[in-house]
C-alpha cells in the first residue's frame, strides 16, 4: 500500500534524490520547500513551495493540504536546512540564530504539527538529517555544528518520547555530500569519498521502511561514497 511521505527541503539536491527514491517505490510524495518552485519535477509529487517552516500557521496549512490529498502522513523526512562556514572571531553572531532557525526550529515545528497524523499511521517514521560535522565541532563550523547537534538531541529525545507509539525517530549523519555547491566551494578537494545524494536517500528509505521498526533514536553515520 502506498504511503504518504513528506520531504522538507524537497526542491534541493538531496531532497530531490530522497523524493525520487520514495516515488520509485510507489509512495505518495509531497515536497515542501522555502523556494517558490522546484528546479526539477518528481513524477506524481505534490509540490508546495514558498513555505517558511518556522511559521507554524503556514506549516499547518501545508500539512492540511497534504493530508487532504494523500489521506494522512506516514513518513516525514526533514531535509530542510542550511550551512555556513565562518570563524567566531570574524563571523556574525546572527549566524547562530540563523543556523538554529533553519536547521533545528524548522524541524521541530513541522514534526510537532505532523505528530498526530504520524501517530495514526501503523508505522510512522521520522528521519532527520544531522551531520557528521556536528559530532565534533571544527574550525568555522561552530554555528552549523551547534544547530545540527540540536537535531541529534531532538532525535534522541523524541524517540524516547514516542517509545510507546508506532512512530520511530532516527537521524542520519552524512559526511560531505557530493553536490554542485560543495564542488564549487571546494574545487581542489578529493571528491572520491564524498557521499552521493542517492546513497543518502537509500539509507533514509531503509530507516523509513517497516523492516526498520525496531530502530529508533539512532544517529547513523553515512560517510562512504556510495
Amino acid at each position: 500500500m502506498a504511503r504518504s511521505v513528506i520531504v522538507t527541503g524537497g526542491f534541493g539536491i538531496l531532497g530531490q534524490a530522497v523524493s525520487e527514491a520514495f516515488a520509485q517505490l510507489g509512495d505518495k510524495v509531497a515536497r515542501i520547500d522555502f523556494a517558490a518552485q522546484p528546479h526539477q519535477p518528481v513524477a506524481g509529487a505534490l509540490d508546495i513551495g514558498g513555505i517558511d517552516l518556522t511559521d507554524a500557521a503556514a506549516t499547518k496549512d501545508a500539512l492540511a493540504k497534504i493530508v487532504a490529498a494523500h489521506g494522512g502522513i506516514d513518513v516525514l523526512v526533514n531535509v530542510a536546512g542550511g550551512f555556513t562556514w565562518e570563524t567566531l572571531e570574524d563571523g556574525a553572531i546572527e549566524s547562530f540564530t540563523k543556523m538554529h532557525s533553519i536547521n533545528l526550529v524548522t524541524n521541530a515545528t513541522i514534526t510537532q504539527l505532523a505528530l498526530p497524523e504520524l501517530k495514526n499511521s501503523s508505522a510512522g517514521r521520522i528521519v532527520n538529517i544531522g551531520a557528521g560535522g556536528a559530532v565534533k565541532g571544527a574550525m568555522g563550523m561552530a554555528s552549523y555544528a551547534a544547530s545540527k547537534s540540536g537535531v541529534h538531541r531532538l532525535t534522541e529525545a523524541l524517540a524516547e518520547e514516542l517509545a510507546g507509539s508506532s512512530v520511530t525517530v532516527n537521524a542520519i549523519l552524512p559526511s560531505i555530500i557530493d553536490t554542485p555547491t560543495n564542488r564549487a566551494d571546494m574545487p581542489d578537494a578529493d571528491t572520491s569519498t564524498w557521499v552521493k545524494p542517492e546513497a543518502v536517500a537509500k539509507v533514509i528509505v531503509l530507516l523509513a521502511s517497516t523492516d526498520a521498526g525496531a530502530v529508533s533514536g539512532a544517529l547513523v553515520p553515512v560517510s562512504r561514497g556510495g
